[in-house]
């Protein structure tokens, strides 16, 4: 909003200062800043009416040192997060921007799922909430909008050098609608999805529009079973965003992208905007969110963090990255499905099931061997850093 705002002012009347908000880097340190003070000033005052109206987590018992101390916290602190991500990219992102509208309607589209499902746990009472068919419905609608977006719209393109005669003494360019992505270590690191179609262009639209679908259903429920621990999913999902906001600069900048031989993809620097908002909303949420927790962001939250992420990586092709940069969220979720396998193959095979950890997602199988829950939470925020630390270096070693 005040991207064309200013704008308008700048051409309009000239007004001195107004330019400074043309600039994503300006816009991005406004953004953070606002997103910090939103999550830390009014999320005093929404734990209060949560209090008030006691809205507070159902833990059960599973046996966890200091778990039924937590019982009557309150929940669905997602609502801070999601203000506090909606409101300053509102104001300093550019609305235009095809790019920052999938992110929106991707926040406010999890955020309602996650809400609806916080919402039967606390106010109907029931402990499983919104059904798991209903969660992946949703899920697989969000992927399903964002891979025919990026299939339909004509804003989103991917400019690249063109064949031109021997006599050409510049460099011709071109924008070009392609199913091209990012592939980690190595040298001409760039998939085509339509090499799986035999160049068949549209038999490669549908293949990647099951891509994102797969994208967006995989990292949503990765963060949502990471969130367990006071501080872990957002501690966690600060590092992943920093580094995709990096990506996303370098890949929206024509200079950058060509020094690192990486895609150019015009007007996706705009995202920065964003991953700057969604940062200062996670660090200032961490202010209630450390240990001992004040309040839990609950699925409103957890959904939608890993949704974004998703999204904002296909929207930067960099979706295979994912697996490398969100590599807590897949440890969590293979502690779950290898647990949950090989309990019923044994059961099968032996008529009682077996287990593999002493307890899934596997931060609560630490904490079942005594493992206090800081120094968890810590060790996990530090293995996430040293991934994106490794993400970032893919740009290099190839």
């Amino acid at each position: 909003m005040f991207y064309h705002l200013f704008k308008y002012f700048d051409e309009a009347y000239d007004l001195p200062g107004s330019g400074m908000f043309q600039y994503i880097s300006f816009r991005s340190a406004a953004a953070i800043i606002l997103a910090l003070l939103i999550a830390i000033i009014f999320g005093r005052r929404i734990i209060d009416f949560l209090r008030r109206k006691q809205i507070g987590e159902e833990i059960r018992d599973l046996g966890l040192e200091g778990q039924l101390q937590k019982r009557g916290t309150p929940t669905m602190g997602g609502v801070i997060i999601l203000l506090s991500i909606l409101l300053p990219t509102l104001l300093f992102a550019r609305l235009d921007n095809i790019y920052i509208q999938l992110l929106l309607v991707s926040t406010v589209w999890l955020g309602l799922i996650g809400g609806l499902d916080d919402y039967i746990k606390v106010f109907r009472h029931h402990k499983e909430g919104l059904k798991g068919r209903f969660k992946i419905v949703g899920q697989v609608g969000l992927g399903l909008i964002v891979g025919t977006t990026m299939w339909l719209s004509p804003d989103i393109v991917v400019r690249e050098e063109v064949a031109c005669s021997d006599e050409a003494t510049e460099v011709v360019t071109e924008d070009f609608k392609t199913t091209q992505t990012t592939i980690p270590f190595v040298k001409n690191n760039e998939l085509d999805y339509g090499w799986f179609t035999g160049g068949n262009e549209t038999a490669a639209w549908v293949l990647y529009v099951l891509v994102a679908i797969l994208v967006v259903t995989a990292v949503s429920n990765g963060a949502n079973l990471t969130d367990g621990l006071d501080g872990l999913v957002t501690g966690v999902s600060v590092p992943i965003v920093m580094v995709l906001g990096i990506l996303a600069y370098l890949s929206g900048h024509l200079v950058y992208a060509d020094y690192l031989n990486i895609m150019y993809i015009p007007n996706s620097g705009e995202l920065v905007i964003f991953a700057a908002a969604l940062m200062g909303a996670l660090v200032g949420f961490l202010w209630y969110n450390s240990f001992p927790a004040q309040i839990f962001m609950g699925d409103t939250g957890s959904l939608s963090i890993g949704g974004v992420i998703a999204v904002f990586a296909l929207c930067i092709r960099k979706e295979l990255l994912l697996p490398l940069l969100c590599g807590i969220f897949l440890i969590e979720s293979c502690s779950v499905m290898m647990q949950v396998a090989y309990f019923k193959w044994t059961k099968r095979r032996y008529g009682e099931g077996r287990r593999i950890f002493l307890m899934t997602p596997i931060h609560h199988h630490y904490q079942k061997r005594n493992i206090f829950e800081t120094k968890i939470v810590l060790r996990f925020w530090i293995i996430s850093l040293l991934l994106a630390a490794v993400t970032l270096v893919t740009l290099k070693i190839r």
